[in-house]
């Protein structure tokens, strides 16, 4: 299978961003003061998570890259602009006063993920407006826009943005988040996991079923196409023409987070380089096979992904 030109490919993320903490250390015994063990702690890791995730795995593909987001005046916020800014990302971060910056704080023991601690805050309208302003003035400059929603209030004017690209000819990628896809109509591409889409259409008892009503959502809310992701039974690409179904490749899965953010990423560079439907899915589902092998919020080279797919 060819793999186009990446380096040629020019994608813009907006979406949330957050710093993805990582406490590592031993767990030898159970708390005096509770039932639960003690960690202590030996090591720690940064990295970046949410859209800034998504970008990070569009530059490990080759792409040229700029990501859009706000972050608060922070520690943590000057963490990401430091990962990012040595990752060959154009970084563009509106500081909001107001805000913390989200974290996810992960503590491991024994390579188990033991508890998930979360700090976050909606951004404030203002910041909002002026990187609403920013993303139709960078537009001109990318082939395809991801716009990565994780519920975080990052993305409150999502409607405009996906009007205001489509009405520049840009292809729009959308990681969704919530129960009312109504906010992504027009897009080109929207891609839910399972649960996601479960939580819009309601349950289907077998294949049929489940793409008639994928096939209904894509339609009512006029995208080109509707891709779900479904972990171990793969991925199914829904458009007007029918469905294409991939089966999932994961030789060992370590970790599913972050999975989604390497599937849009893959998707996004392979269609802004030129591929087709097919080419773009298959590559995606390949990418989304590798990166679950790996710990953490990770990504895939080009090196890789080439590897894999020949």
């Amino acid at each position: 299978m060819h793999i186009p030109d990446q380096a040629t490919a020019r994608v813009l993320v907006v979406g949330d961003v957050m710093l993805d903490r990582y406490w590592f250390g031993d767990v030898a015994r159970i708390s005096p003061e509770a039932p639960v063990p003690v960690v202590k702690v030996e090591r720690s890791e940064e990295r970046p998570g949410g859209a800034a995730n998504v970008a990070r795995n569009v530059a490990a593909l080759g792409a040229q890259v700029g990501l859009l987001s706000v972050v608060g005046d922070d520690e943590a916020g000057q963490s990401l602009q430091r990962l990012l800014s040595a990752s060959g990302i154009a970084v563009s971060l509106h500081v909001d006063r107001a805000i913390s910056t989200t974290v996810k704080l992960r503590v491991i023991g024994r390579q188990q993920q033991l508890l998930r601690i979360d700090f976050e805050t909606t951004p404030s309208h203002e910041v909002l407006r002026a990187k609403l302003a920013e993303f139709a003035a960078r537009l001109a400059d990318c082939d395809a826009v991801i716009l990565s929603d994780y519920g975080k209030g990052g993305l409150a004017h999502i409607a405009e943005m996906i009007r205001l690209a489509r009405a520049a000819g840009k292809r729009v990628l959308v990681d969704p988040k919530g129960d009312d896809f109504a906010r992504y109509a027009g897009a080109t591409v929207v891609t839910p996991n399972r649960a996601e889409l479960r939580a819009v259409v309601g349950r289907w008892q077998d294949e049929e079923e489940l793409v008639r009503k994928a096939e209904d959502l894509r339609s009512a809310l006029d995208l080109e196409a509707l891709l779900v992701t479904r972990s171990e039974e793969g991925m199914s690409l829904v458009r007007a023409g029918g469905a294409v179904h991939e089966k999932a490749l994961a030789r060992e899965v370590f970790d599913v987070s972050g999975a989604g953010d390497t599937v849009i990423a893959t998707l996004s560079v392979m269609l802004a380089g030129g591929a087709g439907w097919a080419d773009a899915v298959r590559a995606a589902n390949v990418a989304a096979g590798i990166v679950v092998g790996k710990l953490g919020t990770a990504v895939v080279s080009r090196r890789e992904l080439e590897s894999a797919l020949n």
